[in-house]
């Protein structure tokens, strides 16, 4: 199966999804897990995820501490900030409008009936 790209805006969702619904975990980490939440439909490399959660860190939706790695290795582990979970329900529920539209669009009739 190829890998997708990731959409615009959908790579930020995905990172606090995964944060809510794991805690705390490194980058490498994070970068794997949605990659197996995908099916490995994504893949995703260095360039692609540190800039994100640096944006993410500079709005305020995720925490990066310093900590040891499984294999006793410095790295930085996020987390998902109050105001971070605020905007994660306010984005999966307007992801959830715009996918319920898309399938109207997309399924064979148009949505009519």
């Amino acid at each position: 199966m190829p890998t997708e790209d990731v959409q615009q805006g959908t790579l930020a969702l995905m990172v606090m999804t995964t944060l809510q619904a794991m805690g705390p975990m490194h980058g490498y980490g994070l970068a794997r897990r949605i990659e197996q939440t995908s099916g490995d439909a994504l893949k995703l490399n260095q360039g692609t995820l540190y800039p994100a959660l640096v944006r993410l860190e500079q709005q305020g939706w995720i925490r990066a501490k310093w900590g040891a790695s499984d294999n006793n290795r410095k790295a930085k582990y996020y987390s998902l900030t109050p105001r971070g979970a605020r905007r994660l329900k306010a984005e999966s529920a307007r992801w959830s409008r715009i996918s319920a539209l898309m399938a109207r669009f997309l399924s064979p009739a148009g949505g009519r009936s």
